[in-house]
């Protein structure tokens, strides 16, 4: 006579033991929060940009980024947008576009805090607005000088500007460049300091002139970080001449 029933093995089996569970969702684990802090520093980077490009990328699912971008989207850390029409093949809906928040930029640290917003306020009220100038011109200054002897050595405008690009990308602005016509577009994705900015532009102006004076042309500031866009665009004209100027209808493309 054949044994009817649950046999001593299938009793002892995991998936036995683990059914009461089946329904509890997995615990998270060191490896997601990396992921995640990878799929949020790509979209900082590469930002406006959806979760197939940022998949292709990383090299991971398009159904696992899209976890993670909606977690950060629940946090707060990430918002969306719809892609522009123009230029979109197909039908359906525009791609959704996914872009970090403030709050998202702040998991990748920032350099600056309310002390420092007291201080160069103070500072203003104390020295008045060229102290702050001097200040920010003094910042810029320090900040290229780690970096002058590589800029140099960049025969043209487009390699000089790709090299200042992996200088400000090792000060933690996550820039890039990329050539757009006839010069090239240096995108910061990060901005250290861009909450004291959008209440000192100064700190702007004298990056503005710091990229001119390293990259030997005149350069047009086209959007920041601090004003509210997704990154701080640059024009920098191939044309090596510091009186060169830039098309005044120029305007930052997606970086």
């Amino acid at each position: 006579m054949k044994n009817v029933g649950t046999s001593p093995a299938d009793a002892a089996s995991p998936s036995a033991a683990a059914a009461p569970d089946a329904a509890r969702p997995p615990a998270p684990n060191a490896g997601d929060g990396r992921t995640r802090h990878l799929v949020a520093r790509t979209v900082l980077e590469q930002g406006p940009v959806t979760a197939a490009a940022v998949a292709e990328r990383l090299g991971i699912s398009a159904t696992a980024v899209r976890r993670h971008l909606d977690a950060l989207v629940a946090d707060g850390e990430a918002c969306t947008r719809e892609s522009s029409r123009r230029g979109r093949r197909g039908r359906g809906r525009p791609a959704k576009l996914f872009l970090l928040t403030e709050a998202g930029r702040a998991r990748f640290g920032h350099a600056y805090d309310d002390l420092a917003v007291s201080a160069l306020r103070f500072l203003a009220e104390q020295s008045g607005e060229e102290a702050i100038r001097s200040f920010a011109e003094r910042r810029m200054a320090a900040l290229v000088e780690h970096h002058r002897e590589a800029l140099a050595a960049g025969g043209t405008v487009a390699e000089r500007a790709r090299v200042l690009a992996d200088a400000l990308t090792r000060e933690g602005y996550a820039a890039s460049t990329r050539t757009v016509g006839s010069g090239e577009q240096l995108c910061q994705h990060h901005c250290p300091v861009a909450h004291v900015a959008a209440d000192f532009p100064q700190l702007c102006e004298a990056e503005t002139e710091a990229f001119a004076e390293v990259l030997g042309t005149h350069v047009q500031r086209l959007a920041t970080i601090a004003n509210g866009d997704a990154a701080c665009t640059t024009h920098v004209p191939h044309r090596s001449d510091t009186r060169a100027e830039s098309s005044p209808g120029t305007r930052p493309r997606d970086c």
